[in-house]
């Protein structure tokens, strides 16, 4: 089975910038996450992770 799909993926012109193009979107997708993520302002990243120790917060919900 495995030689029907590589003659099949051998037969097919221009078929290997597909793998090339695949590594390069998630190459760069997770760097730009990592930049994103340490780039986040430290005070934002505090102030979002005591929201749910904090009892004073009143949560105001739609019914629709």
């Amino acid at each position: 089975m495995f030689e029907q799909i590589k003659h099949n993926m051998e037969t097919i012109s221009g078929i290997e910038i597909y793998p090339i193009l695949s590594l390069l979107i998630f190459f760069f997708f997770f760097v730009g996450l990592g930049f994103w993520v340490f780039s986040y302002r430290k005070d934002k990243i505090q102030e979002m992770s005591s929201i749910p120790l904090d009892e004073g917060l009143v949560v105001i919900t739609k019914d629709r």
